[in-house]
């Protein structure tokens, strides 16, 4: 018996020497002035399966070679691919690569676990090559799926659908920029609010997102999906941008760089817009942003970057409308029941983060960032139901403080020639609102009577651990767990001192875990599992003691990502999501509406084409069906959630001379109540933009709805009652959504 346990060991000993023994290869990559290292960057050893992809140190590394001759491949979208030959012997090797900028070129997207996965590389070319007509929240559309609508009038956070849901404003989908979070807990209009308005569009570099729960570094509202803008390190070069155009819409932005060298950058840039929009009643929308952020090295291995903005909007606007206010002719299409609707909202934030290389191994990040945020808006969904003579036009009101702070730590570590990547990390988020407010109103003006006034103090701190194993040369693991705690307090000013405080305190544990297939550099299998959760209003949180507040969220996504001929790039998945029991507070109501148990599953399909150098095209189709369980059929519908969506478009980019790209979005019709006897009409609708590009000068021309179609971009299945109407109605209530809309750009370099 010991005889053969040691023959075992020796057979083991041996093993592991042979497996230590082998080549390894290692390097870092960097762009072509070695400003910046490149993180995401592919490397591929030729006519093999083995591919790995660099860290944010922009740092590779390739174990596990036999002696012999290999060439090896570094690509990343929108850089030229480099190949380097080299001959492994036992002895380690070190590799440097530049890349220069280059053509994007579908054909150098290498399928390869798990960032593929994250869906990085198509949101890279899509924000590459796609116009981006009006403000930040339209870039959410280039996430596969997701749909957008205003109701207020440009001003308000848009509503978003994806998946099945009518996600409101934010309530299930994370919405971050530069790692800095946007969604509002407990606002005043709706639990996640994301206002990207902020957010200048010509500073956005690119997206990340994944849709579904299964980050363990996403917490709070990643049920749907998750989403980080990431804003321009430095500018290529600076620029003053002036629009104009119909509606009397004008834009004007620039951006400038105060600070470019070898590894050391600052820039300023500002937007202000001024439109009347296509309502009857004139919009006097104005909005202004002000960004500057600067990124250097602090010490050797640090890099330091911090981020200064702040934002101003006000409107006024139509709001929704009843149909029959429409069909009977009281009012225009682009009329209004209460014209006098309308908001303000304000946001300062400071961000700074640190990124650490200990070495290529070990890396430290920490963040902190701060927000100062107001905001108060004026709406009026029922018009005369509740009050018969002044109306029901309700105000929305809070001022807010955010802080908080994200850090981790991560080490890549070699076991048996594979690599293993550790990361711990922690969050912390406090949010501090007063005079959060919901009150009955007249004419903007006068306030009638105050149904939600107190104060609101929230904690979320988390940790959570995650490990991506590389099992095998094909197979990658990725498993994580993260602990979310929460403490809410409210203080209702309505009530009198010593009874108007309450508290909760809840947790909730959210474990993940996925596995990447890698069949061929061209194809890959990946299944998703995990948990997560949305946070419920500090008001609904407190009023039930703490108790089924934190409502978990299971989903699965299994899939495939393949190229079935190097100039195409398909992913296509089948999802489940199911969610538990919640509790909504409805912010336009000042009231609890509980909801049971929900699923949701679908199939969701993207593909890539590159038709030729500059000609790419790009569709994608979203089919979901999404119940409430526990009720009977034909009652078990969710409202306004999409069942079936569909985007696509060419897009022809070159670097001077013409490019221009014309898309369309089709939204199919889908329940607006319960049982499916309201009905929201679908629409169809196809935009365009073309631009001609000189040396130091574009000029564009972009064309929103270009078939002047009717459509409606919001719909609410609302009982109202109009001034001359003795019975309130219940039926379809919507905002208009844009008619054809020409606007014309001039942009100078400089």
């Amino acid at each position: 018996m010991f005889a053969r346990a040691g023959v075992i060991l020796i057979a083991l000993c041996s093993f592991l020497n042979t497996a230590l023994a082998q080549g390894i290869v290692t390097g870092t990559v960097y762009d072509s002035a070695a400003t910046a290292p490149i993180a995401g960057a592919t490397l591929t050893l030729k006519d093999l399966n083995k591919s790995t992809v660099t860290n944010e140190a922009g740092f590779y590394q390739i174990s596990r070679l036999r002696p012999g001759q290999y060439v090896l491949v570094v690509s990343f979208v929108g850089y030229k691919t480099v190949e380097h030959s080299f001959v492994m012997s036992d002895k380690p090797l070190t590799f440097n690569f530049r890349l220069s900028d280059s053509d994007v070129k579908l054909s150098e997207v290498v399928v390869r676990a798990p960032t593929i996965n994250d869906q990085q590389v198509i949101t890279a070319l899509d924000i590459q090559l796609r116009p981006i007509m009006n403000n930040s929240q339209e870039i959410l559309r280039m996430v596969p799926g997701l749909f957008i609508g205003q109701h207020a009038g440009g001003g308000k956070a848009e509503q978003i659908f994806l998946r099945g849901f009518d996600l409101d404003h934010g309530t299930d989908i994370k919405i971050s920029v530069d790692g800095m979070p946007v969604n509002m807990v407990s606002h005043a209009h709706g639990q996640g609010y994301a206002d990207l308005h902020f957010v200048i569009p010509e500073m956005v570099q690119a997206v990340d997102f994944k849709k579904g729960p299964y980050r363990s570094d996403k917490g709070n509202q990643t049920t749907a999906g998750w989403i980080d803008f990431r804003t321009r390190t430095t500018l290529d070069r600076n620029f003053v941008k002036v629009e104009g155009g119909q509606f009397d819409t004008y834009r004007a932005v620039a951006g400038v760089n105060l600070l470019k060298k070898e590894g050391q950058s600052l820039y300023v840039s500002t937007e202000y817009v001024y439109s009347n929009s296509y309502f009857d009643n004139p919009q006097h929308f104005k909005r202004f942003n002000f960004m500057s952020k600067y990124n250097g090295k602090i010490s050797d291995n640090t890099q330091l970057t911090v981020t200064g903005s702040t934002f101003w909007s006000k409107w006024n606007h139509s709001g929704q409308i009843p149909l029959r206010a429409v069909e009977d002719g009281q009012i225009d299409w682009y009329g209004s029941i209460d014209p006098t609707e309308g908001g303000e909202t304000s946001r300062t934030n400071m961000n700074a983060q640190a990124v650490t290389i200990v070495n290529p191994n070990n890396i430290i990040k920490n963040q902190v960032y701060y927000t100062n945020y107001n905001f108060e808006l004026y709406s009026n969904f029922t018009f005369f139901l509740n009050d018969s003579i002044n109306g029901d036009q309700i105000r929305q009101k809070e001022g807010r403080n955010f802080f908080g702070y994200n850090g981790s730590y991560s080490n890549t570590s070699t076991l048996f020639g594979r690599e293993w990547t550790s990361t711990v990390g922690i969050n912390y988020r406090q949010d501090i609102t007063r005079h959060t407010e919901l009150s009955h109103t007249k004419d903007r003006s006068i306030v009638l009577e105050r149904m939600k006034f107190g104060n609101i103090d929230e904690t979320n701190a988390a940790i959570y651990v995650d490990e991506l194993a590389q099992l095998s040369d094909r197979l990658t693991m990725n498993a994580g767990l993260r602990v979310d705690y929460f403490h809410n307090q409210y203080e209702d000013l309505l009530k009198p001192p010593g009874s108007n405080l309450l508290k909760a305190n809840a947790h909730i544990v959210s474990p993940k875990i996925n596995f990447y297939y890698t069949l061929s550099s061209g194809t890959q299998f990946y299944l998703n599992t995990g948990k997560s959760f949305h946070s419920n209003d500090t008001r609904v949180v407190v009023s039930e003691g703490g108790k089924q507040i934190l409502p978990a969220a299971y989903g699965s996504d299994l899939g495939i990502i393949f190229k079935p001929v190097p100039n195409m790039l398909v992913n296509a998945s089948a999802w489940y999501l199911w969610l538990a029991q919640e509790f909504v507070y409805v912010g336009d109501e000042g009231v609890v509406e509980p909801s049971g148990k929900t699923r949701r599953e679908g199939i969701d399909l993207s593909v890539r084409y590159q038709l030729a150098k500059s000609l790419y095209a790009d569709v994608d189709l979203n089919t979901t069906k999404p119940r409430a369980l526990g009720q009977p059929n034909g009652e078990n519908y969710l409202p306004l959630a999409p069942v079936f969506t569909t985007t696509g478009g060419l897009t022809y980019s070159g670097k001077t001379g013409f490019s221009g790209s014309m898309r369309y979005r089709y939204m199919a019709d889908r329940p607006a109540n319960a049982d499916n006897s309201i009905v929201a009409k679908g629409y169809f609708i196809t935009d365009a933009q073309l631009n001609y590009a000189l040396k130091r000068s574009t000029f564009g021309l972009a064309i929103q709805n270009i078939l002047n179609t009717k459509w409606k971009e919001t719909q609410f299945a609302t009982t109202s009652r109009l001034k001359n109407e003795a019975q309130p109605v219940e039926e379809i209530h919507f905002t208009p959504g844009t008619p054809f809309f020409a606007k014309a750009s001039c942009t100078l370099f400089f």
